[in-house]
């Protein structure tokens, strides 16, 4: 029985994506991604670090950057550690590979689309659903059967009146290219890998689409909510997701005989089979991970406990508000009922009786 690395890991995660020696896995990982839509038949890595071009400017590193056969841009990030604004982040990050592709000079202004698969070994607070996969795309999509967002808030069209004026209405744009619209809205249909979860943003394929245009897409990926066991994985990205989700506990990997990619995966996973050098940087960055863990860990108990502590506040604030209220209440209630009562001549004694005042109160309200 071998051990296998945890992919999840930096260095790991960069020695089967990350090099021109493992690209079969990245080959067939991304065609998994983006099936149905286009196929990679060959890429070429990219230089990671982005050119800063002022002192001031913040750098990129990208875990694994790309350049397809086509000409499509791919970036792929693996984040471990929580991050509050990390959709923010992989936007920031798709723009820079946009940005880098301009030239000194005369230039067109032509963009090869920019695509970024983000692998979160967490789940996001804010920013996307809670679901597996969010695609979040901008433009429409020039080939025939590709996902085409929805309008919808978060992906900046707004209500559905203001879908419909920014032309993000589906039968819009397919009256806009020439199709008929009544047969494009029957040809959509939900994403095959969404889950069915009440949610903002949805991914839909329209067929037919033949003049639009995508230039930038970002595709999340929460790993902590990938349910499928083995058995239920039937499609390359459903193998490569379960895989990357459970190498390091794997005695064997799986979908050997299916999908032989996972024979290469499976000798350069091999735990034994490092160098010692390698060995070393691999247990680095283990522990750096579990670091980062422990670090999220502690700060996520700690604002539980902040708010824990703050709704403990409000409730007792809450409490000690009213229960003045009341007895500011009672007590101005009180001294109404002695007026009446004296009004009616009724023997100071008795009243004191009834309201629960004194002497000296009650006599105050005769004066």
């Amino acid at each position: 029985m071998a051990e296998y690395i945890n992919p999840r890991v930096d260095w790991a995660f960069k020695r089967i994506f990350g090099s021109d020696d493992t690209k079969e896995c990245l080959i067939t990982f991304l065609n998994g991604v983006f099936e149905g839509e286009f196929v990679i038949k060959d890429v070429k890595h990219l230089k990671t670090e982005q050119t800063r071009h002022q002192k001031r400017e913040r750098g990129v590193i990208f875990d694994v950057a790309c350049v397809t056969d086509d000409g499509r841009r791919i970036i792929v990030e693996m984040q471990k550690k929580e991050q509050r604004y990390f959709v923010d982040r992989a936007l920031y990050y798709s723009s820079k590979a946009i940005v880098e592709q301009a030239k000194p000079g005369e230039w067109d202004f032509h963009l090869t689309p920019v695509y970024t698969v983000c692998f979160m070994d967490f789940i996001a607070e804010t920013g996307i659903p809670c679901q597996f996969r969010t695609d979040i795309g901008f433009g429409l999509l020039e080939e025939e059967g590709s996902i085409l967002d929805e309008p919808t808030e978060q992906l900046g069209c707004g209500s559905k009146g203001q879908g419909e004026q920014q032309g993000c209405d589906a039968k819009t744009q397919a009256r806009q290219l020439g199709c008929d619209a009544k047969e494009q809205a029957s040809q959509l249909v939900p994403h095959k890998r969404r889950k069915k979860k009440e949610s903002k943003v949805k991914a839909w394929k329209l067929s037919g689409l033949r003049y639009g245009f995508e230039k930038m897409r970002v595709v999340f990926l929460q790993l902590p909510l990938f349910e499928k066991k083995e058995p239920e994985c039937m499609d390359i990205f459903d193998c490569w997701i379960y895989v990357l989700n459970n190498m390091e506990h794997l005695k064997e990997i799986p979908f050997l005989d299916k999908y032989p990619v996972f024979r290469k995966l499976a000798a350069i996973g091999d735990l034994q089979k490092l160098t010692p050098e390698e060995r070393e940087y691999y247990e680095y960055d283990i522990k750096v991970m579990r670091d980062l863990y422990a670090t999220d860990k502690w700060e996520k108990e700690k604002r539980r406990m902040e708010r824990e502590t703050a709704r403990k506040e409000l409730e007792e604030a809450t409490k000690k508000a009213l229960t003045e209220g009341r007895a500011k209440g009672r007590a101005e209630g009180m001294l109404e009922v002695a007026k009446n009562l004296l009004s009616m001549d009724i023997p100071i004694l008795q009243i004191m009786q009834a309201t629960g005042l004194t002497q000296e109160q009650i006599n105050r309200l005769k004066n």
